[in-house]
């Protein structure tokens, strides 16, 4: 198998194992021992920053690790490092540029799939609470009508919250 086939194959690989990372991270650790980070995501932002931003630094590692790797010794980690910096990107492109617009755009989801992963995230933030969340996909999302009649079971069902935020 050619060496480019192989690296594109490390690539992809790395970033769709990152989703799986992503959800697994996001499930047991932000909203686990790491609430305390992870906590000031789901409350009003004040200022430009929030604690929750350290996980980025943290998530980076792994890619700065593989990248430093494949470039003084193992070329095929180089890939595996860009395969999971291209998940970062994607995270923040989906995440805090068109869910949260933490930088202004006028992007509109258009497509189902968009619309679907959009609505599922602000369903995950329907509650500001450590237990209770569900949905902890960035780039994947069980349809949203799945989820809502998920988050109606009594071990989902959480205190009302002052102010419910909407979808841009």
């Amino acid at each position: 198998m050619p060496d480019s086939v192989i690296n594109l194959l490390l690539l992809t690989g790395a970033f769709a194992a990152m989703e799986g990372v992503a959800i697994l991270s996001h499930k047991y650790v932000m909203h686990g021992f790491l609430w305390c980070w992870h906590e000031s995501h789901h409350s009003p932002r004040q200022g430009i920053f929030e604690k929750n931003d350290l996980f980025a630094a943290i998530f980076a590692l792994p890619s700065i690790a593989m990248i430093y790797l494949g470039t003084n010794g193992n070329p095929r980690l180089l890939w595996v490092g860009i395969g999971i910096a291209l998940y970062g990107l994607a995270y923040f492109v989906f995440h805090d540029v068109i869910v949260h617009r933490r930088i202004r755009t006028r992007y509109k989801p258009k497509s189902g799939y968009m619309r679907r992963i959009v609505r599922a995230h602000w369903v995950h933030h329907a509650t500001r609470t450590k237990a209770g969340a569900i949905s902890f996909g960035f780039l994947y999302s069980r349809p949203v009508d799945v989820l809502l009649a998920e988050r109606k079971r009594p071990q989902h069902r959480t205190p009302p919250r002052e102010s419910t935020p909407s979808p841009p």
